[in-house]
């Protein structure tokens, strides 16, 4: 099996050979059609455009076609323009008076300082009257310089009557006050005791007020005798007529405390109908709801 095999093959190689060189004669009449063409090297050499020269190329924007000029209208400059004058014919006139003050008005002036402050005085917040002429603020008790402090408890005689004339001089302190900050001339060394200085409100001089309207009494030799005498002259103040009470309402009465054996508060009686009568409750009563 394996020689017939052998044989085969054997035979079959020379039939291939011939087969393989009568295909070749077959094909050699009928060679490739792609001919290379041969460039002269002394013709000119004009390269191809490549593929990129069909894209077109951008062509700039072109300028904007503006509309025609409107024409312009003839004008006569002498129906316009003012005539000439002549130079010699012009005269220098006075300008005319402002319309209103304001025009006149000038720079603004530098604000002026407060009189207490060129004054000096240092400045008592919340003062209190005790007194006619006694301030107590800030930890201090100022008696207002060159005047005789009218206390409290003080009264004065009009025609044989007494009358309080020490409070009605601290209340008008207290009117004159009201609250407002008053600046005395206090010492920076001063102590909490009692102070004697002068003292404002604004421009106002305290101790003036005071002795002019008589609620105080000038110092001998100071500053508001003048002022002092012409206050008695005038009876203002405490040198005047005791107040008119008559239209006031009476004084309450007093009444005196309960003792140790009082009681304070007593039982009130009740009214107890004797046996055997009916009570009627009082007409103005309203009846007891249902």
């Amino acid at each position: 099996m394996r020689l017939l095999q052998l044989a085969l093959a054997v035979l079959a190689v020379p039939a291939m050979v011939a087969l393989v060189v009568a295909g070749g004669r077959v094909l050699q009449p009928e060679q490739s059609s792609v001919v290379i063409d041969q460039i002269d090297p002394a013709a000119d050499i004009v390269p191809e455009e490549p593929a990129t020269s069909a894209i077109p190329e951008i062509q700039p924007p072109s300028p904007p076609v503006h509309s025609p000029p409107l024409h312009s209208r003839a004008i006569d400059p002498e129906a316009i323009a003012p005539p000439p004058l002549p130079s010699e014919e012009l005269e220098r006139v006075e300008p005319r008076a402002p319309l209103s003050d304001l025009a006149l008005a000038g720079p603004p002036k530098p604000r002026r300082p407060k009189a207490v402050d060129d004054w000096g005085g240092t400045k008592l917040f919340q003062p209190v009257a005790s007194a006619a002429g006694l301030i107590e603020a800030n930890g201090y008790s100022v008696a207002v310089s060159g005047i005789h402090i009218v206390k409290e408890d003080e009264t004065c005689t009009d025609d044989g009557k007494s009358w309080a004339c020490g409070v009605r001089a601290r209340t008008a302190f207290r009117s004159l006050l009201r609250g407002r900050a008053v600046a005395c001339k206090v010492p920076p060394e001063a102590d909490r005791n009692l102070i004697v200085a002068e003292c404002r409100i604004g421009k106002q001089d305290v101790g003036q007020w005071l002795v002019e309207n008589g609620w105080a009494r000038a110092v001998a030799g100071g500053p508001y005798v003048e002022a002092g005498d012409k206050a008695r002259t005038a009876k203002k103040g405490i040198f005047g007529a005791a107040p008119d009470l008559g239209g006031l309402p009476p004084a309450p009465t007093p009444v005196a405390a309960p003792t140790a054996s009082q009681p304070i508060l007593e039982a009130p009686a009740t009214d107890v109908a004797p046996a055997g009568t009916d009570v009627t409750p009082p007409t103005d009563q309203p009846a007891p709801a249902q």
